[in-house]
């Protein structure tokens, strides 16, 4: 559990990137963004968007974000909660293999700095440091099909049809909730209509 002055370090994060978002004119701006899970301070849960020009473009990545009692003097342990196709992501479980979020993590560091590395991890594979020896293997040896694979994974675990995303919207507005909150709701749980639903009834 945080300590008083780690705490704090941790609500000024979380208000940091909330008016960041809130800054923005459009929120298909945001690159990144995280917040408490359940009210939590020490578990939040975070997202990345898909960098361009690469294989997970268009995609939304969820993150789970655990923050050890000794944070920032320690790395947070973050791993993917949305599939990904990707050498340095394990394809089963999320783990991430960046050296930012080990050995050359830094106290005058942060979650989103953090989310950014690995967004920019996900435009720049390093096959040579594998989390993912399979996926790390099928880049070198035949890049034509990782980048096909890469996409397809991207399609389907990292985006949601509009068509099924109004649907949900419209379950919750049904239940009482303005289309935008309950929208934003749904975005910040990777659409998953009972956790959504959950976060609003507080």
């Amino acid at each position: 559990m945080a300590r008083p002055r780690e705490h704090a370090r941790l609500e000024k994060e979380l208000l940091g990137l909330q008016q960041e978002r809130d800054g923005k004119a459009n929120e298909d701006e945001q690159e990144v963004f995280a917040e408490k899970w359940n009210g939590d301070i020490s578990h939040w849960r975070g997202w990345i968007k898909g960098p361009l020009d690469t294989p997970y473009e268009g995609g939304v990545f969820y993150l789970d974000i655990v923050i050890p009692g000794d944070y920032p003097y320690n790395p947070p342990k973050i791993s993917f909660l949305t599939k990904v196709w990707h050498p340095n992501v394990s394809s089963q479980t999320g783990a991430i293999c960046l050296d930012i979020l080990k050995h050359e993590w830094s106290p005058a560091l942060s979650i989103r700095t953090a989310l950014l590395s690995i967004q920019a991890m996900l435009a720049d594979p390093v096959p040579a440091d594998p989390q993912d020896a399979e996926v790390a293997k099928m880049l070198i040896e035949n890049p034509d099909l990782f980048h096909k694979t890469a996409k397809h994974w991207t399609e389907t675990f990292a985006m949601q049809s509009s068509e099924s995303q109004e649907d949900k919207v419209k379950k919750l507005t049904d239940m009482g909730f303005d289309s935008e909150t309950a929208r934003t709701a749904l975005k910040n749980h990777n659409w998953d209509e009972t956790s959504a639903l959950n976060s609003l009834l507080g």
